[in-house]
């Protein structure tokens, strides 16, 4: 199985006059034997992107294509994807292994070769000897298997995969995601999948574009975009939890949590320091950059999360940190706490990347 490249170009997609767009301008590529991740909330445009890539809808305007050839006006069953939904959408009055060699049933292959192959792809997705099962009789992530191994036996050049594990719990999901990364190994796909789980995102995807509103908002490797998000609404729709306002001087960012140096330069004026939970050391108090009371703890596992309130004469500021697992520290003590300068960042005060940021006084001026 060799997979194809895909590029988007300027997809749009408006359902009605008068109405925002679905989707906005969206650009992408998809390298040969990549998989890239869309990462968004509910009605952010992921889906309607599949949607135009598979044929299911047209865009308004934008262009799809594979391999440089572009895609418009070719049949869905022509364009050579085959996609995996979140239900599997199984057909119950066939046995597993028809499922799987339904494919090749409709172009024509004989149908003792058909359900051959379709027991290689049923064992390559830890499924052999299920053939003649009925699909009835499998549980809901054995079913999800199914549809995978239907899919790959499509030998698309390109597999899209549209919440394909959020109906599964969470011992499942990270069964199905080990399962990709094998085939992965072992075909070398290329695959383009949406999801809302930035956890999932970054398990699965190369690189992920992060879309909210029909508009992209970042596109980078996962670690790049928990380290440096565009903006707020990327922090955010990766859990960043500590957003900090202030305002940039000189290459340090001033707020109630005073003045901190930035690991690179950035404009000078309003902006927001961010900082991901887990670069966050929790220390006693004087040992930090910073001290503060503890206000919050929640318990996540053997870890807990903590929020830490910092009283400054700019005002306060809330820092949320994950302990160690054998930290143990209770609400209401004071702590000090280390703001790794490396994993300190700053992004517009506005919570959306290209718009002008309001302006915030200066904490001199608080």
């Amino acid at each position: 199985m060799s997979g194809g490249s895909l590029r988007l170009r300027g997809l749009t997609r408006v359902h009605g006059a008068g109405t925002p767009p679905a989707l906005d301008g969206f650009d992408l590529d998809v390298p040969s034997g990549a998989c890239v991740g869309i990462l968004g909330p509910s009605g952010s445009g992921k889906s309607t992107v599949l949607r135009l890539t598979a044929g299911l809808d047209e865009p308004t305007s934008g262009s799809v294509l594979l391999d440089g050839v572009d895609l418009a006006g070719v049949a869905p069953e022509r364009r050579g994807m085959a996609m995996v939904f979140q239900r599997p959408l199984l057909f119950p009055h066939m046995t597993v292994r028809d499922n799987v060699a339904f494919a090749d049933r409709v172009r024509g292959v004989p149908r003792r070769q058909a359900r051959g192959r379709a027991d290689e792809y049923l064992h390559l997705v830890q499924l052999g000897g299920f053939g003649d099962r009925p699909v009835r009789a499998l549980s809901g992530g054995q079913e999800q298997r199914v549809a995978l191994a239907r899919a790959l036996a499509a030998e698309p050049r390109v597999l899209l995969l549209d919440e394909a594990f959020s109906a599964l719990d969470a011992g499942l999901r990270e069964e199905m995601h080990e399962l990709l990364a094998d085939l992965r190994m072992r075909l070398d796909p290329t695959i383009l999948l949406v999801t809302h789980d930035h956890a999932e995102a970054d398990a699965l995807a190369d690189t992920v574009a992060v879309l909210d509103d029909g508009r992209l908002l970042q596109t980078g490797p996962m670690r790049e975009l928990y380290a440096r998000p565009a903006s707020l609404s990327v922090s955010r729709l990766l859990g960043g939890r500590t957003e900090v306002t202030g305002v940039v001087r000189d290459g340090r960012h001033e707020s109630a949590l005073g003045s901190l140096e930035l690991p690179s330069s950035a404009p000078s004026g309003p902006a927001v320091l961010v900082v991901r939970h887990e670069a966050v050391a929790v220390l006693p108090a004087g040992d930090g950059d910073v001290d503060g009371t503890v206000v919050r703890v929640r318990r996540r596992g053997l870890r807990s999360l903590v929020t830490v309130e910092v009283a400054g004469p700019a005002g306060a500021a809330s820092v949320d940190a994950e302990l160690d697992p054998r930290q143990d520290v209770p609400t209401g003590r004071t702590v000090g706490l280390r703001l790794p300068v490396e994993d300190r960042w700053v992004v517009p005060v506005d919570g959306r990347a290209g718009e002008p940021a309001q302006p915030v006084p200066s904490p001199s001026e608080a």
